[in-house]
């Protein structure tokens, strides 16, 4: 009569780990191909309406990977602005993002990635920080240092702004949607499993935003449904000051852009001059 409770035990204990690794499964499926979406093909920054104006940079990473960005030089102000995209952008949908701030007069590096728009290698974290900091070398090389840098990045380009705002002394960080970290966005969606050992890359933003020392703006929809709004204020608590928050009424993940450049242009305008 025994056997019968602890065979009943054992079923119910491998259904559990069964469901386990299907969960564990479906977290591999799902997020690591949608943290990485990118589209396959390049396009000449001549061929897009937005992009006129802008030119075309070289940046060679550490591990040898040549990568392309667009470039537009400061014509009235005296930051430049190096855009990080989100995770299904590419340099076309960056063109069209950062428009208001080429307009103004900053300057604006759009930021490529390895496996966007036609690039080679396959993203990853610390992929992409490589390619960050390759984006700073190029900058440097037109002539522009980090103290005249405004690193400024969206939604999966954040982990990589806060990222370099950690390793470099530029003049201001602007995000737009930012998470604490992939984990923690994952774990609101499967909080019965063990995020942290099945998602590679995390982009810790939590961990690394009290080591960021420059001026920072927050921009975050009230009705994002990628990333809560609540991950951007919490991320602006574990902030240093000065900082500034902005969370944009009615605003989801996609169709911030424009808000968000009405705030962030006067906020940039009282940044101090760069030396």
């Amino acid at each position: 009569m025994r056997a019968a409770p602890r065979l009943g035990l054992l079923i119910a204990a491998g259904f559990g780990l069964l469901a386990l690794g299907a969960g564990a499964f479906e977290i591999h499926a799902r997020v690591t191909p949608s943290l990485y979406d990118p589209p396959a093909q390049y396009v000449p920054p001549g061929d897009v309406e937005a992009a006129r104006g802008m030119r075309e940079v070289r940046a060679v990473t550490r591990g040898g990977l040549a990568l392309r960005g667009w470039y537009a030089p400061a014509t009235a102000k005296p930051y430049t602005l190096l855009f990080f995209h989100g995770s299904g952008d590419g340099l076309v949908k960056a063109a069209r993002m950062t428009t208001p701030f080429v307009r103004s007069g900053y300057g604006v590096l759009l930021v490529e990635f390895r496996g966007y728009s036609g690039e080679p290698g396959t993203p990853s974290e610390q992929g992409l920080y490589q390619d960050g900091r390759a984006f700073v070398r190029a900058l440097q090389s037109q002539g522009v240092e980090p103290k005249q840098m405004v690193l400024f990045g969206y939604s999966l380009g954040t982990g990589v702004a806060v990222k370099l705002a950690t390793e470099y002394p530029v003049a201001g960080l602007m995000l737009l949607a930012p998470f604490l970290s992939i984990n923690k966005i994952t774990q609101h969606e499967h909080p019965w499993l063990p995020v942290e050992l099945l998602v590679k890359d995390s982009y810790d933003n939590a961990s690394r935003m009290p080591n960021v020392h420059c001026p920072l703006l927050i921009g975050h929809g009230t009705a994002d449904k990628v990333v809560p709004v609540r991950q951007g204020t919490a991320l602006f608590d574990l902030a240093n000051q000065p900082k500034a928050l902005k969370l944009l009424g009615g605003d989801g993940h996609l169709n911030a852009f424009a808000d968000f450049a009405k705030v962030a242009i006067p906020w940039l305008g009282k940044l101090p001059p760069s030396p």
